[in-house]
This record gives C-alpha cells, sequence and structure tokens, in this order.
C-alpha cells in the first residue's frame, strides 16, 4: 500500500475515531507521557503490509473491531464461576459483580451437561462437583436471585442441552418481569466442538444441528442482541491441538453455523451479527496474539468473499477468551498466578472483548472465594494500571507479530482447504461431518497433543516447578470442596418441586414438544411451555432422546 492509501485509511479512521463515544479516562503514560490512540506507518512511507493489517474498526479489522480500541470501551471482565447449589453458585455471582465484573458466565455441572437430572443414577456423585446443578426453572429463580438479567449480560457454556437451559434462562428472566427482547447475553451452543474435542453431547448431529437453527431463527427475530451462538476453540486447545489448530477448527465450525443460517433462508447480515467466538489464550504470548488478530481478518474476508455479508457488524468476529485450564500446574500452584497474567495480557493486546481469568487452584478443585478474587483482580490490574488500554492494537506493524500473524492465517487456510477436500458436497458442514465420522478431527489433535508431550519429555519445552526448578518451600493449598450434602439435598428439592407440580399440565406440554419435534416446526416455543410447567432438564432431554435417539462415538483403534 504507498503513502497516499495509507494517509487516505488513517483520514478515515480519524473520521470514525472522532464520532466515536470515549471513555472519561487518562490515556498517558504513569509518568505523564501524552499517546496517541493508534499508530502506523511514518507519514510520507509505503508499507505494503498495510492491506493486511489496516487500521483499527476497518476492514479486515485485523487492528480490533473498533476504532477506539479500548479508549472507547474496555473489554467485559467475565469470570466463568458455577459450584454446588444455584444458591451457593449466587454468592459467588454477586461477588464478582460486586468486585468489577461486568457479566457473568454460568459452568453447570456434569449431570446438567449432559441433559440428565440430578435425581438420576446416572449423576450419582457428579452433582454440583463441576458447575452448578440446574434441574428445572426454579433453579434459574435461584441462580439469579436479585440479579437483575435484563441489566447484565450473561453467558451460559452448555452445548448438548444448551437449548433447555435457554429457555430456562427466559423463564427465569419472565418471572422477573425483564423484557426478553432486550435480553443480552450467549449461548454456547456449539455442538460441533463436543464431536470433536469436548464429548458431550446428546444426540446425533443431524438433530443437535435443527436445534441450534430453529434458536438462530428465534434469536434473530425476538432477541436481537442475544448471541445464540459461541463458536468455542477453547476445548479444542484444551484437548491438546496447536494454536493454528484451534484457530482453524473452530472458524471452520463457524463457516458451518453460516451455512446451517442461510440454509434456513436467514438474512447472513441478521444472523451473522449473533454469532460469537470462545478462545484459549495459552502460553506462547507472541503466537497467542498473532492468533486472535488472524481469527479476526479470516472471519472478515471469508463471511464478505465467500458468504456475502455486506455490513461490518456481520464481518466482525466478537470474541471471549478463557486463560489456559491445560497450562495450570498441581506442581507449585502458585506459579499459576503467573501463567494466568500473562495469557490474559495476550488476549488483551491480541483485543478480546471479554474475558476470564482462571484461578491458581482450579488444577486441583473449582476456585476457592479467596483464588477467585486474585483472578478477578488480575484482570483489574491489566485494566487500570499497567496503560495497556491506551492505544488501539499496540503491537500493530511489528515485524515478528505481523509475520506470525500471516504464518497462522496461512496455516488455518490450509486447513480449510483440507476440510473441504474430505466434504462430499464441498461444503464447510459437509468436510466437518465427515472429519468427525471419520475421526480425522480427533487424531489431528491427538498427534499434536503426543508430539507436545514427547517435548515436555525429553525437557526440550518447560514447564516450571515440573520439568525444570522442582525444588519448592510452598506447601498444600487449602481447596473448596463440594460437600455430599449438596447432592442430597438438590435431590430432596427436585423431589419435592415435582410432587407440588401440575403433573397433567407437563406431560401435555412434553407431548406437545414431541409432536414437535416430529414435524420440522421450530421447537423453541413448546419447550418454553414445556419449562413454563416446570419441566425439568432430564425430562425434557429424555422425551428427545426418545424421539431422536443418542449418539454413539464409532470406535476407533
Amino acid at each position: 500500500m504507498d503513502a497516499e492509501q495509507i494517509a487516505a485509511g488513517r483520514d478515515r479512521w480519524q473520521q470514525r475515531y472522532d464520532a466515536a463515544r470515549k471513555r472519561e479516562a487518562d490515556f498517558t503514560t504513569l509518568s505523564g507521557t501524552e499517546v496517541e490512540p493508534v499508530y502506523g506507518p511514518p507519514e510520507g512511507v509505503d508499507d505494503p503490509r498495510m492491506e493486511r493489517i489496516g487500521w483499527p474498526g476497518e476492514f479486515p479489522f485485523t487492528r480490533g473491531l473498533y476504532a477506539t480500541g479500548y479508549r472507547g470501551r474496555t473489554w467485559t471482565i467475565r469470570q466463568f464461576a458455577g459450584f454446588g447449589n444455584a444458591e451457593q453458585t449466587n454468592e459467588r455471582y454477586r461477588m464478582i459483580l460486586n468486585g468489577g465484573g461486568g457479566g457473568l458466565s454460568v459452568a453447570f455441572d456434569m449431570p446438567t451437561l449432559m441433559g440428565r437430572d440430578s435425581d438420576e443414577p446416572k449423576s450419582l456423585g457428579e452433582v454440583g462437583h463441576c458447575g452448578v446443578a440446574i434441574d428445572s426453572a426454579v433453579d434459574m429463580d435461584r441462580l439469579f436471585k436479585d440479579i437483575p438479567l435484563q441489566d447484565v449480560t450473561t453467558s451460559m457454556t452448555i452445548s448438548g442441552p444448551a437449548v433447555p437451559a435457554f429457555c430456562m434462562y427466559l423463564v427465569a428472566a419472565e418471572r422477573q418481569g425483564a423484557d426478553i427482547t432486550k435480553l443480552n447475553g450467549t449461548l454456547q451452543t456449539d455442538i460441533f466442538k463436543e464431536y470433536i474435542a469436548q464429548k458431550e453431547w446428546l444426540f446425533p448431529p443431524e438433530p443437535h444441528l435443527r436445534l441450534i437453527g430453529d434458536l438462530m431463527e428465534y434469536c434473530a427475530t425476538t432477541i436481537p442482541a442475544y448471541k445464540p451462538l459461541s463458536v468455542s476453540g477453547y476445548h479444542i486447545r484444551e484437548a491438546g491441538s496447536t494454536a493454528a489448530q484451534e484457530l482453524a477448527y473452530t472458524l471452520a465450525d463457524g463457516f458451518a453455523y453460516v451455512e446451517l443460517g442461510l440454509s434456513r433462508g436467514l438474512d447472513v447480515d441478521v444472523f451473522a451479527p449473533g454469532l460469537s467466538f470462545f478462545f484459549d489464550s495459552h502460553l506462547d504470548f507472541f503466537e497467542e496474539i498473532a492468533k486472535f488478530r488472524a481469527a479476526r481478518r479470516i472471519w472478515a474476508r471469508w463471511l464478505r468473499d465467500v458468504y456475502g455479508a455486506k455490513t461490518d457488524k456481520a464481518q466482525w468476529l466478537r470474541f471471549h477468551t478463557q486463560t489456559a485450564g491445560v497450562s495450570l500446574t498441581a506442581q507449585q500452584p502458585y506459579n499459576n498466578v503467573v501463567r494466568t497474567a500473562v495469557e490474559a495480557l495476550a488476549a488483551v493486546l491480541g483485543g478480546t472483548n471479554s474475558l476470564h481469568t482462571n484461578a491458581l487452584d482450579e488444577t486441583l478443585a473449582l476456585p476457592s472465594e479467596e483464588s477467585a478474587e486474585i483472578a478477578l483482580r488480575t484482570q483489574s490490574v491489566l485494566m487500570e494500571e499497567i496503560g495497556i488500554t491506551n492505544v488501539a492494537d499496540p503491537l500493530g506493524g511489528s515485524w515478528f507479530v505481523e509475520a506470525l500473524t500471516d504464518a497462522i492465517e496461512a496455516e488455518a487456510e490450509q486447513i480449510f482447504a483440507r476440510i473441504k477436500e474430505i466434504s462430499p458436497d464441498e461444503t464447510m458442514t459437509g468436510g466437518i461431518l465427515r472429519g468427525i465420522e471419520d475421526g480425522w478431527f480427533m487424531a489431528e489433535i491427538a498427534d499434536a497433543a503426543f508430539e507436545y508431550q514427547q517435548k515436555l519429555e525429553k525437557s526440550e519445552k518447560k514447564i516450571v516447578g515440573v520439568n525444570t526448578l522442582t525444588d519448592t518451600v510452598s506447601g498444600e493449598l487449602e481447596i473448596l470442596r463440594v460437600s455430599h450434602e449438596v447432592e442430597v439435598e438438590q435431590c430432596r428439592v427436585l423431589a419435592e418441586r415435582k410432587a407440588h407440580r401440575d403433573e397433567d399440565r407437563v406431560r401435555r406440554t412434553l407431548s406437545a414438544l414431541v409432536e414437535a419435534a416430529s414435524g420440522t416446526g421450530n421447537l423453541i416455543e413448546p419447550m418454553l411451555e414445556a419449562v413454563r410447567a416446570e419441566a425439568t432438564m432430564g425430562e425434557i432431554c429424555h422425551v428427545l432422546r426418545e424421539q431422536w435417539g443418542e449418539y454413539r462415538e464409532p470406535a476407533r483403534f
């Protein structure tokens, strides 16, 4: 790009920046030096890289979605939390919000994630242990007690039974008197990554995709600010993928969901802004920054050039980031505070829209209140003390960062080509389904994980406290333990709730849901009626399992 084009781009950026709202804040260094809101090539200098780098708030969005960067609005502090029962988690949520958190992120226990009630035999010993137990809409009422859902953005990390959980969230908001059309939040819903990495599915792929399509339609017409899909690379990376694999598999999943929306006759400029993403921020500082920048650029180009999106908002890749749980170590756990801070800094320099920072004890148990506060304060220190919010994309133009960004993008494009190559119909959806069926994704991730493990075993890669510098004076941590009484009480309350509800109404609404599932209509309204009748998560998922069957992953050797 020549100097004249670069100058014209800077002028466009300046106009957008001047027109945008900025925070009331001190945008100087600690020593009082004024800094510019953005930096670029010197005046009069050509820079051929600028076509790929661009300016903040302008296609291809390598440098961020907004001209102001974090001068306009900082990232949302969205701490992932959930344990025990709804009352216990509600207390933690109020602590997070009072401590500077800007949004909520719900962690569900394993029975809930698998669409089972707390009193089912397969739930024994798991209730409340890896997240909060949610059996019916009453649990959602208790979960968000004294937290106005109309005013707080809420993310829910759940995919298999995401739609029943969403319906319970809507009913809880209704009972608060909220205007449903004004709700804002994110539902994970991403079933592809379950087959690829996390393994928390209920049905075969086709019924899951039907539910996701129904949800996309419902949100596009009823709750325009709500994001019905958070396409997740986090679990792919945690399973052992490389940064480029995480990026490519996640965006490929996103492209498939775009194809799903288009197959439903939805306008890409209407539904694409409702798609968001969820990435891991791992330990290789510059690689992670490059990954996030490449993600925005790839998504914008594909949405515009392949899927026909015309508006900026439809081309934007909005993403949440969580620091890498797999990087935490049980050995010398206080080192995890440093790891988390570095990973969080990479996410922010990469332009994340919201962020969760892991607690130092999460490799051992759910976070204690003290460790959760340290994780929360890590974000606050980054946001308030180090000047990182003063300049949009401060590493833009770095020879190293730009070269890494280009390299990760090129590797991702090679992976997209491979997915298309195995597709029976040349769609991204077809390639993903074939890759799941053939075990291709899982084999690729397993190979990457094995290669890294070999490097650890040979000490070619170092982990402080594990394969180097193993001596320590630190003792054992006091960790959070969820009492067995939580499960006993949850089952007791659930039995009492079932005994006092209108059983005829429950049966009628579940029968109506089955009838709708056997046809082609949208399932959201019939499911909402069942939830309003206090049908449970397990009951809703059970009748759908009977209708659609359960998925069994093929055995492979």
